[in-house]
């Protein structure tokens, strides 16, 4: 893990000496938002077509992005000013000293994440000096420290074997592992091998995989507010018109309806009201708990080397 982050340093530092001269400037509103496919940032394609970034004086350019080892280089370097991502991997991007903000929360994963097991596997505490299959440097990673926390148990106590998210699905009903921490449509198909089965969900986990949106710090005030207006007008219209709305991201991300509706199933999207609850220290599971959590975490796996100051992480002007 610190070969990861000694790598991630380097690319920033590179692509920041590269692309200096380059660098996209922002001008009249105009600037790059970037992600990947995933319908948790889609309805930023809602705000696109019906034309709430204009109704607020801004006008970002929407590109899909599948390379996340690139994006905090690309935020360094100005080549874009915002990013949807998962906010654990941010706190990482944070500490190596991207400039950025966490605008809003996006959306959370409801029970489109999970762990699936072998039949002997029946409680988390049986994943004890088991083979669980996860890619370390995603969001996997922080989802099965929590629920390895939950109940006492580190990652000492499992042999974690690392490998690519596209592969955990298939190397569990392969039966190569003991478990998986993965994602639809694997965890629906896990009963493929004899015995597997859904160990536990996202679902029972709430307030870990939450995406964010965040910005350059040195984004205007005035565009981080028409920002983030523009996505809490984008979510009204989602809740009130979910088919349209459902079409309209399905376009923006080229997936098929069927698919569209499959991954909204496993969602829960981030309006303006629970954006507000969300940044209220006094509630259960706020954003600065979720921060702290993986601040620590990543403190403890040496990914980071000093703790974050979260008021300066994220711009709770916005949240509601």
């Amino acid at each position: 893990m610190k070969k990861i982050l000694s790598m991630l340093v380097a690319m920033i530092l590179m692509t920041a000496m590269i692309c200096g001269a380059s660098a996209e400037m922002i001008k009249d509103g105009e600037f790059t938002i970037s992600f990947c496919t995933w319908i948790g940032y889609a309805p930023l394609y809602i705000a696109e077509a019906n034309g709430y970034f204009e109704n607020y004086g801004i006008n970002p350019t929407l590109t899909i992005n599948e390379d996340e080892s690139t994006y905090a280089a690309a935020m360094f370097s100005k080549s874009i000013y915002g990013l949807g991502q998962v906010l654990d991997r941010e706190i990482i991007s944070y500490a190596s000293g991207t400039p950025e903000t966490v605008l809003l929360a996006m959306d959370e994963s409801t029970g489109g994440d999970g762990i699936v097991a072998s039949a002997e596997i029946q409680s988390i505490e049986d994943l004890k000096g088991k083979k669980v299959g996860l890619d370390t440097s995603s969001t996997a990673y922080f989802f099965f420290l929590t629920v390895l926390d939950s109940v006492g148990m580190t990652k000492d106590d499992v042999t974690i074997v690392d490998m690519d998210s596209d592969f955990t699905g298939p190397s569990f009903i392969a039966g190569e592992i003991d478990a998986a921490v993965t994602w639809e449509p694997f965890l629906s198909t896990a009963g493929e091998r004899e015995g597997g089965h859904l160990l536990l969900s996202s679902a029972d986990f709430p307030g870990t995989i939450v995406d964010v949106l965040t910005v350059r710090t040195d984004l205007s005030e005035e565009a981080k507010q028409a920002l983030a207006n523009a996505w809490y007008d984008a979510i009204d219209f989602l809740e009130a018109n979910p088919e349209e709305g459902a079409k309209i991201m399905s376009e923006g991300l080229g997936l098929s309806m069927e698919d569209t509706l499959g991954e909204l199933s496993g969602v829960t999207f981030f309006g303006r009201e629970e954006n507000a609850q969300f940044i209220d220290k006094n509630n259960e599971k706020n954003i600065y708990d979720v921060a702290g959590r993986a601040m620590r975490f990543w403190l403890e796996e040496g990914i980071i080397d000093e703790e974050i100051d979260l008021d300066q992480f994220i711009n709770a002007a916005t949240f509601g």
